[in-house]
């Protein structure tokens, strides 16, 4: 059965905090990209892998909610899961929070196309398809 939620633990590095040391908001969709990388390879797949088969995902809507800030050297996990697949997107649900404090930092969504290799919208394939919903529990 694969994950339902996969983690990823990192530093807060300096040069992605301001002048106060508090980390600037657009990190945080970096910090979702690293989650979801991850939780897709922990679906035995990679990125890199799909890109070869002529798949690609962009990014076609996100949403954050801040809670509470992030400082430079603060332990941050991120927290990802797949919460609805169809035949062409993929929505993934975040929660970034203090690793050590288990305070949460943010939450936020992500919903990602599949596109073939001219940019075009195209429908994932059965198989990846597949794959990904099996982690959700069911596809669209």
């Amino acid at each position: 059965m694969p994950p339902r939620v996969s983690r990823v633990e990192f530093r807060v590095r300096y040069a992605e905090t301001d002048q106060m040391r508090v980390v600037y908001h657009a990190n945080y969709l970096v910090w979702c990209e690293i989650g979801r990388t991850d939780h897709i390879r922990t679906l035995g797949s990679s990125y890199r892998e799909m890109e070869e088969r002529g798949i690609t995902l962009a990014v076609s809507e996100a949403s954050l909610r801040f809670i509470a800030p992030a400082r430079y050297d603060d332990l941050i996990r991120v927290e990802t899961s797949l919460s609805r697949v169809t035949s062409r997107t993929l929505t993934f649900d975040y929660v970034i929070s203090h690793a050590e404090s288990g305070v949460k930092l943010a939450t936020a969504s992500t919903s990602l196309i599949s596109l073939d290799k001219s940019g075009r919208v195209a429908a994932l394939p059965a198989d990846v398809r597949t794959r990904l919903a099996d982690a959700v529990g069911d596809a669209t």
